[in-house]
């Protein structure tokens, strides 16, 4: 009995010692700043190695002196383990690999302009495979290892990187600095068009020859510059041919017509293979060659459409629509080996769950990723492997690995572990309410950071822009909804009217009704949290938005003098011009 004693004794102290240091690990933890926020290591662009046993990715990793991001290559084995940083030069993202594994392409800015630069996994330092002076983008390796395929902003009247040199140091040389705009789209964001176009090209993994323009003369971008990325580019399995996006229309600024081609890699005339006045995009060749899978938008004009997932019969050019009753937008297409299976991510309700369907129509997609905000989706060349990024509004993307049935989900890296240790952040709750016309509608909760139920606190209400996006449990950088919470508020994102993720009739019920549902629904859903959560402050509320969210701001404070203080950031102010209702761009 008495050693009985000593044990439980022993334990208790064990147990209290372990109690206290748990006390003291979170008194330690602050609320989360902006410069804890901006230290944070950005995890990207995993790819799984062929053989699954590792997975490449970027860390960028912002450098405040400097004002940008420093981005190398990080691997890391598919079951768990250290991470190895691949390269150092801070300029270094979009890794790729071959088929066989050896050799890494990558992009890489450290001598100036973008290059494909090649590392050998058996050691050695990184190599420049192209050195073009207009640089390079969206590496694609070919499926036999033998051509990497990339794109390059170019002047379409140029028919070699000489031409392309000249003109750009002549432009340096002129004293007139003026942007000279003679179509749209002229500027997209944060760059100048300046007359070049993005052309296809490619290029021998061996260095043998120089690179080849496979889109050369065209006068649109592949893919296309305002809404498209590395997925609008892919190899036909021979290696013989690539599927990409572009928009040919003459008023490519407003249009949401995108098509795909084909092209020959040895060169040839680009193919139209989609005709429909909607979005084509993300085509993806079936193992077995005889299928392309893509995404498509159906309606004109009207870039919030839905995304179908679409089949093209490669023999017989005949297009089915595999997934129309599926009341959610498919996005980063992958195929199981066996050519049976369609991989995809679609928003719903707050998260991203990724789902698997049979290739054909009617087929119901089933999740198998589920709850969860996913995205970035690599499979192994066997299949059996999936790599992802996943997030939530507590954790920046991290990378994690599973089975290619969504089971033994692994988190592979841990790039914030240490800085996220010193935080205190609430998970969000989420609830329904009745919305107009008692439409059901969600909403997300963030409690501030020592939270007392016995203390009153005043609200802030974030809008999301768009006008068709959501706010979705991830992570973000520019209306972080923990950094809001962290100043003591209670902060409430309320997906409403208009929100993707709860199926296109909901979405499109903006349209044309910018103040009307949409104003009803927040209004309702701040109604409801004043009613279930009592710490809430009625009467210390403020409301927040940018863009399609700036409006409704100016909306809310013209409508209701309820709210104390609103902010209004980059508010749409006329949307007249807007013949497609759409996305609020500003």
């Amino acid at each position: 009995m008495k050693g009985v004693n000593l044990r439980c004794g022993f334990l208790g102290a064990l147990l209290l010692g372990a109690g206290l240091a748990v006390s003291a690990q979170e008194a330690a933890r602050h609320p989360i700043t902006f410069d804890d926020m901006i230290k944070l290591h950005r995890v990207a662009e995993p790819q799984v190695s062929p053989d699954a046993k590792w997975v490449a990715y970027t860390v960028a990793t912002p450098d405040m002196e400097a004002n940008r991001n420093a981005s190398n290559i990080w691997m890391v084995p598919t079951t768990g383990g250290s991470a190895t940083q691949l390269t150092q030069s801070g300029h270094d993202s979009s890794p790729v690999w071959p088929r066989d594994g050896k050799t890494l392409a990558f992009l890489s800015s450290r001598g100036g302009e973008s290059q494909v630069y090649l590392l050998s996994m058996e050691g050695g330092e990184a190599h420049a495979l192209t050195k073009l002076s207009t640089g390079a983008d969206m590496v694609k390796w070919s499926p036999d290892g033998k051509t990497i395929a990339f794109t390059s902003s170019v002047y379409p009247d140029c028919k070699d990187d000489a031409c392309n040199k000249s003109r750009d140091e002549e432009k340096e040389k002129s004293k007139v600095k003026a942007h000279v705009a003679e179509h749209l789209l002229y500027r997209h964001w944060t760059h100048w068009n300046g007359g070049k176009r993005s052309h296809l090209f490619v290029v021998p993994a061996d260095g043998s020859a120089v690179p080849r323009d496979l889109t050369a003369g065209a006068n649109y971008d592949v893919p296309p510059d305002e809404r498209s990325g590395p997925g609008d580019i892919n190899f036909s399995p021979d290696g013989k041919e690539i599927c990409f996006t572009a928009v040919t229309d003459k008023m490519e600024a407003i249009s949401t017509n995108g098509d795909l081609f084909i092209v020959p890699v040895a060169g040839g005339e680009a193919k139209r293979i989609t005709t429909q006045p909607g979005f084509d995009g993300n085509p993806v060749y079936s193992p077995d060659g005889k299928f392309i899978a893509y995404h498509a938008q159906l309606t004109p004009e009207y870039e919030s459409d839905r995304w179908r997932v679409m089949l093209y019969d490669r023999q017989s050019g005949k297009i089915e629509n595999l997934s129309e009753g599926f009341d959610r937008s498919a996005n980063e297409l992958a195929w199981s080996p066996d050519s049976r299976t369609i991989y995809f991510t679609a928003e719903n309700e707050t998260q991203q769950p990724v789902y698997a369907m049979v290739a054909r129509a009617g087929a119901e997609p089933k999740k198998i990723v589920a709850d969860t905000y996913n995205t970035a989706i690599s499979f192994s060349a066997d299949g059996k492997t999936l790599v992802f990024e996943r997030t939530s509004l507590t954790m920046p993307a991290e990378i994690f690995a599973a089975a290619s049935d969504g089971s033994n989900v692994l988190q592979l890296t841990h790039q914030n572990e240490s800085i996220l240790a010193a935080l205190e952040m609430n998970a969000p709750e989420t609830f329904w309410f009745d919305g107009a016309e008692g439409t059901k509608v969600q909403a997300m909760l963030i409690r501030p950071p020592k939270f007392d139920a016995a203390k009153k606190y005043p609200l802030l209400v974030l809008l999301h822009g768009g006008p068709q996006t959501m706010w979705s449990n991830a992570w973000g950088y520019r209306w972080n909804a923990e950094v809001f919470s962290a100043a003591g508020y209670v902060t409430l994102m309320i997906n409403r009217r208009g929100s993707t993720g709860y199926g296109q009739k909901f979405t499109d019920e903006i349209t044309n009704d910018w103040g009307g549902r949409a104003y009803t629904d927040v209004m309702n859903g701040v109604d409801y949290t004043l009613k279930k959560y009592p710490f809430v402050d009625g009467t210390r509320m403020a409301a927040a938005g940018g863009s399609y969210g700036g409006y409704m701001a100016d909306w809310i404070a013209t409508h209701t003098g309820r709210f104390k203080a609103i902010v209004s950031h980059a508010s749409v102010y006329d949307k007249s011009g807007d013949v497609r209702d759409g996305r609020a761009l500003v």
